[in-house]
């Protein structure tokens, strides 16, 4: 009776423990680098991604719209070669939390390391950061990143079993442009980020000169500064027809076949009307500044990057312009840009309201931070959802034209956080963070909410209206700004955006429009249904008219020169056939 007893037990015990494990399952995946991929230690962010698409790589399927794939992230310092990192259940990761929530199936897996840099701020702090290398802040294909080929695992229920990830490549170096007739590429280190990041750190720009410029040396230029996203090159000028090798591609944005072939033709296009009769001679330069933050430095200055704004103004431009014979005057220098440059164009022009003429301002980037997209942050509690009692609405954060959304505020910022912690992620709200916030004890920016719950800091905010609420800053200012703004401010925004910027537009509009004394005497405008980025154009659909930036606001630029100009402004040296 014993035995019988006995073996029962032993029996149910093994029972039980088969079940456990078959219940619980292990996760694992064990990641590390090889000497073929670096031989010394690195600092920086390990991304572990997943994806059940073999159209790309994971690294190029991360994002927070509806097709986008899966990735868990976390820090390492000193990493070292053989150095084994393992990612479990704990792990937080985009778009589910855990790996513990992946769905049994076949998956493509790949790993990355972002790698960060040590810098010693003026300030006195040490911050971890990625220094840009070419490429524009972009994690999934900066030069010196290390990461691995992709190979297919299967994920069964609630378990990932004992999977290595060896990293053994290297992402390679950028290219640098060449110079062309019409296109030269400047570089300067510039002394001011240089004592603020304690070390060499640079500003470069892309050149366009105009027809005539080697054949009359006696002729003097006005200058447009694009303001935009980081530039590999010129953009929308090419001096040969399509290519017709090319096969067409479809846009799914803009719902166009062959949409490549339309950008090309374009900038050919450009070039055509650049050098007819009637064209006015100019420079047009598109700048590079990016950050350890972003691919650009929103081109202010901020606690946490530096003085940008004053290294353009004041260290870049006048280069530029003793380079290639600028006129070197405020009369004669405009800004504009899109989106980010939208925002940029605008906060320079209100910042340097003497060193510009005008600001060509397009969908940019929120104006007035009581309408921060869907956010008012210095009302709202929370930037993640609406304020119910008795319902859990998540704020919106992209839509299409008809108004469908593609994600939600609280998605883009847990994918931001799993690309990296203290605004470090190098994506959108991120690098506003990094722009706007005062810098904290660490050295790092001050959030503006909380990265997990979207509990927002009232005392950051203040800070933000004060410094870089462009709509306040202008209302309170207005009665030292307004001589020097008037008839240089003009903003384009469509009214069904894809980022909900119209809302700021509004709030901008109403002032301008309705109580700045003296009246701005610029312009307002708004697209019928368009989204983001329209730009002042209303014959020609967004997706021509955001091709036509260089050419659009030239008559706007005349008819300010014409009315602006000082007494015995150089009017006519630029102005040869």
């Amino acid at each position: 009776m014993k035995k019988l007893l006995f073996s029962v037990l032993a029996g149910c015990i093994l029972l039980v423990s088969c079940e456990e494990n078959k219940k619980d399952p292990a996760i694992s995946i064990n990641i590390s680098f090889d000497n073929t991929a670096s031989e010394t230690p690195k600092d920086g962010r390990l991304l572990l991604m997943l994806s059940n698409n073999d159209e790309k790589e994971p690294r190029f399927q991360i994002n927070d719209g509806l097709n986008g794939q899966l990735i868990f992230g976390m820090n390492v310092d000193e990493m070292k070669p053989g150095d084994v990192i393992t990612f479990d259940e704990t792990v937080f990761g985009y778009p589910y939390s855990s790996l513990s929530d992946v769905p049994p199936g076949e998956y493509n897996v790949q790993a990355l390391l972002h790698v960060y840099e040590t810098f010693n701020l003026i300030t006195g702090h040490t911050v971890k950061l990625p220094m840009d290398n070419g490429e524009g802040q972009q994690w999934k294909s900066s030069p010196g990143n290390l990461y691995s080929k992709p190979f297919k695992i299967r994920v069964v229920d609630k378990g990932i079993e004992n999977v290595a990830v060896v990293m053994d490549q290297v992402i390679p170096p950028i290219e640098e442009p060449e110079d062309t007739e019409w296109i030269k590429h400047i570089k300067i280190k510039s002394e001011k980020l240089s004592e603020f990041w304690g070390r060499d750190m640079y500003l470069g720009a892309h050149v366009l000169l105009p027809k005539g410029f080697n054949e009359h040396p006696e002729a003097e230029y006005p200058l447009m500064v694009f303001h935009g996203h980081f530039p590999d090159d010129f953009g929308g000028f090419r001096t040969t027809p399509p290519d017709p090798e090319m096969k067409p591609e479809y846009s799914e944005r803009f719902n166009l076949e062959g949409y490549n072939v339309i950008q090309q033709q374009e900038a050919y296009d450009f070039y055509k009307r650049w050098n007819e009769p009637d064209f006015p001679r100019m420079i047009i330069i598109e700048i590079q500044h990016p950050t350890p933050y972003y691919d650009d430095s929103y081109a202010v200055n901020s606690a946490s990057q530096g003085p940008y704004g004053d290294a353009i103004t004041y260290e870049l431009i006048p280069h530029i312009e003793k380079e290639f014979r600028g006129l070197g005057e405020g009369w004669s220098r405009f800004l504009y840009g899109g989106s980010t440059g939208g925002w940029e164009a605008l906060a320079v022009q209100v910042k340097y309201p003497e060193e510009y003429n005008g600001c060509f301002a397009a969908c940019p980037d929120p104006i007035d931070f009581r309408a921060y997209c869907l956010t008012n942050i210095y009302e709202d509690d929370n930037a993640y959802y609406y304020d119910s009692a008795h319902k859990k609405l998540a704020v919106p954060a992209h839509r299409d034209y008809l108004g469908n959304i593609q994600s939600t505020l609280i998605q883009g910022n847990h994918l931001e956080l799993v690309l990296g912690d203290k605004s470090r992620s190098g994506q959108q709200w991120d690098i506003w963070e990094a722009t706007y916030s005062p810098q904290g004890d660490d050295g790092y920016p001050v959030r503006i909410w909380d990265k997990m719950s979207g509990d927002i800091d009232h005392t950051v905010a203040e800070y933000w209206k004060e410094n870089y609420d462009l709509r306040h800053i202008l209302e309170r200012d207005w009665d030292k700004l307004g001589d020097d703004l008037k008839g240089k401010i003009h903003i384009y925004c469509g009214d069904m955006d894809n980022y909900y910027l119209n809302n700021a537009v509004y709030l901008m509009e109403d002032f301008l429009e309705n109580t700045s004394e003296p009246y701005y005497d610029g312009e307002v405008l708004y697209g019928d249904r368009a989204e983001h980025c329209w730009n002042g154009d209303p014959e020609e659909p967004n997706a021509i008219s955001r091709l036509r930036y260089n050419s659009m606001y030239v008559p706007k630029i005349m008819k300010r020169i014409a009315e602006s100009a000082p007494k015995g402004a150089d009017l006519t040296s630029w102005r040869y056939k």
